[in-house]
C-alpha cells in the first residue's frame, strides 16, 4: 500500500507498525521505549511478559560467592546460647 495514511506529506508508513506481544496494541516500533522494540510497545509490557527488562539484565552484576573456611569449629556461634 503506497497511499499515504495520516497527516503530513509522507503520511504513516505501515512497515513501522507492529503489534505488541503482550497487550496486542499496535505501535510504531521506532518510538517504543522497550529494549525489545520489535516485540513490545513499552518497557512495562516487556517486564510483564519476561519478568525483567533487558536493560536491567545488562546492568545486573553478580556478587562473588563467599566461601566458608574449612575450620568451622574455631568460629564463634552466630547467636549466644540461651
Amino acid at each position: 500500500m503506497e497511499t499515504p495514511i495520516g497527516p503530513g506529506p509522507e503520511g504513516m508508513n505501515l512497515n513501522h507498525i507492529k503489534v505488541c506481544a503482550r497487550c496486542s496494541l499496535r505501535y510504531d516500533w521506532r518510538k517504543s521505549p522497550s529494549s525489545m522494540k520489535m516485540t513490545y510497545c513499552s518497557s512495562l509490557c516487556e517486564k510483564g511478559d519476561l519478568g525483567f527488562t533487558l536493560e536491567a539484565l545488562l546492568r545486573y552484576e553478580r556478587k562473588p560467592i563467599v566461601e566458608l573456611p574449612e575450620d568451622t569449629e574455631s568460629r564463634e556461634p552466630a547467636m549466644p546460647g540461651v
